[in-house]
Order: structure tokens, then C-alpha cells, then sequence
């Protein structure tokens, strides 16, 4: 408890040093900034961003400009900014997938995420929930493992796509758990979520945004949360970790920039986004869907990004997913 008590002070230490009004740099910004989102609208990174946008314009004195870019599982937008003028201007809200997994789930993403981007400053984690049906026979974690035991292979998990963090966190729980389970792939949340409505499947390891309605409406039910810790919008629920130590899974977003774009520019994004991120209004919108807020310095982001990688590439390689 003091050693996180240490790091959170020291934290919104730098946080309030670095947070210097925007006219204390008049090299940057010089034009409108362009926030990248390599999704479609409405995802959990868009929001994010959308809902940074307007506070950063106030803070940088220029118009922050939220672009989608989907396509290629995030890799198409992400590309876009590893190419861009490294000043400042063109930013990337970059999360687990096409930063941690891309790297070795495709054989060419179009780029190094660890050599070609920069660590600005995390916005939100959030946990996986894992997910039955409203009227599913299972009403814990173990519950649905015993009967993957007893009946090898025909207990069901949906992902939203092969080599996506609910895929890897499904075949995680198989794997430490000693049972065989059958992936079932989606392209997307959406269909995934519908067809666990419907019983088509047995579990989700979902993103807290996308289920929590689900959850709201009664058409689902939560077993367990990927986070070491509980989560404060779902009262009860525990985590997996609780029977596998350790088990820790969870979407996050955060901005990042070209390689080559100036620390002082790294240091005055990061000082703003971090202040932004601890309003009480922001801070509550995001923990009513789960998401934790943990304003990092740019090099404790850096050192995060690092530590997921080296997760992800472990899995990635155990389970042999590819992204086509």
C-alpha cells in the first residue's frame, strides 16, 4: 500500500510539473493536431479519444482533430502515424491490439510499434469480463472449467477475432487450467455478444464497454473479471486470478507519437493528457465502465508498453494465432 501510495504521489508530482500552459512552448502547436484512431467509430478508443479531444485543444490552444482509420486490425491507421512528420501534429490513441500483438500475430504489420512509435501517456485499462448467458448452467469460473473437463472440447468461447486479447485471454484460462476448449472467432464484438445472447456460445472474455449493457439488461451474466483486482462497476464479481494467481488480461488505450518527435513535445502532451485524465467527470465515466485511470510519465508508459509486448508475444506464439 505506501509503495503505490509513492508511486501515485509521485506521479501527480510530475504531472503538475510538466502540466505548463501551452503558451510556455511557442514552437508547438503551430497547426491543428490529428489524433489517429485506427478503428471505426465508437469503440472503446474512440472514445477515448473524443472524450480527451476537446479538453487538449483548450490545453494546446489548437483544434484537436479525431480521425478514424480502421482497417487491417488496426494496422492501416497506425502506419499513418509511424510515417507521419514526427512534430507533433499527427498522434496515435494506440491500444493493446495493434501495439502488443500485431508485431508477432501478422506477418507484416507495415511497422515496429516498439522502434517506430513513442510512449506518450496511457488513457484507460480496462478489464475483460468474462461473460455466460443470462440462463447458463454455470454460475462460477470453476463450474465452467469442470466441465471442460468432463467433457473435453465442447465448451464454446467466442472472441471478437483470432489473436485479440479475449482470444489470448480464453486460451490463457485453457491453458493454466489443463482443459481443451473449442475458439470460436468473430469479426467484432457485436456478433460475438449476440450469438452469447443466444446461447450459440458458452463465454466471452468481452471488454467491459461492450457487455456491460448486457450485464445492465440481464441478458448476460458476469463470472469473473481479468484484472488482479475486482472491479467497483461490477460489485461481487471476482476476478480469475482469485483461482489462477497472477491471471491478468486487460484493453487499454493510450497516445502515442512517431519515433523521432522531440522529448520536449512527448513531455508536454504527456503533462496535459495526465492532467485531463484525473478530472473527477472524466474519471468517473470511465470507471462506470471498468476503466481504470493511472496517470504513467512517458517512460513508465514505455516500460507498461514493454511489459504487454513481451506478454503478448509469449502467447501469441503458444497459441500460434495469426492474423490474416
Amino acid at each position: 500500500m505506501q509503495r503505490r501510495f509513492v508511486l501515485k504521489a509521485g506521479a501527480a508530482l510530475w504531472c503538475a510539473s510538466m502540466c505548463t500552459p501551452a503558451g510556455a512552448d511557442t514552437a508547438y502547436p503551430t497547426k491543428p493536431v490529428t489524433v489517429i484512431v485506427p478503428y471505426a467509430p465508437g469503440g472503446q478508443g474512440d472514445v477515448f479519444a473524443r472524450l480527451l479531444a476537446q479538453d487538449l485543444s483548450q490545453a494546446l490552444g489548437q483544434s484537436v482533430i479525431v480521425e478514424n482509420r480502421p482497417g487491417a486490425s488496426g494496422a492501416l491507421g497506425t502506419r499513418q502515424v509511424t510515417r507521419a512528420t514526427p512534430d507533433g501534429h499527427t498522434l496515435l490513441l494506440g491500444q493493446t491490439g495493434e501495439i502488443a500483438i500485431n508485431g508477432f500475430a501478422m506477418k507484416d504489420p507495415g511497422y515496429d510499434a516498439q522502434k517506430d512509435l513513442r510512449a506518450i501517456a496511457l488513457v484507460g485499462n480496462a478489464p475483460l469480463v468474462l461473460a455466460v448467458p443470462a440462463n447458463s448452467p454455470f454460475g462460477s469460473v470453476e463450474e465452467l472449467l469442470q466441465a471442460a473437463r468432463t467433457k473435453p472440447g465442447t465448451i464454446a468461447y467466442a472472441s471478437s477475432g483470432t489473436a485479440t486479447p479475449g482470444h489470448l485471454a480464453a486460451a490463457e484460462l485453457a491453458s493454466r487450467a489443463k482443459v481443451d476448449m473449442t475458439h470460436i472467432p468473430y469479426k467484432g464484438a457485436g456478433q460475438a455478444i449476440s450469438d452469447l445472447i443466444g446461447g450459440q456460445v458458452h463465454c466471452f472474455f468481452a471488454s467491459a464497454s461492450s457487455i456491460m449493457p448486457h450485464i445492465q439488461g440481464g441478458r448476460v451474466r458476469a463470472l469473473a473479471v481479468s484484472s488482479l483486482e475486482p472491479v467497483a462497476a461490477l460489485p461481487g464479481v471476482p476476478t480469475v486470478a482469485q483461482i489462477l494467481p497472477g491471471f491478468e488480461f486487460s484493453l487499454w488505450g493510450g497516445y502515442f507519437a512517431p519515433a523521432a518527435t522531440p522529448t520536449r513535445i512527448v513531455e508536454l502532451l504527456a503533462g496535459h493528457i495526465n492532467r485531463i485524465t484525473q478530472k473527477p467527470e472524466l474519471r468517473s465515466r470511465f470507471q462506470a465502465e471498468g476503466s481504470a485511470v493511472d496517470p504513467m510519465p512517458p517512460e513508465r508508459f514505455s516500460q507498461f508498453v514493454r511489459a504487454e509486448m513481451a506478454k503478448y508475444e509469449r502467447l501469441v506464439k503458444s497459441t500460434q494465432a495469426r492474423i490474416d
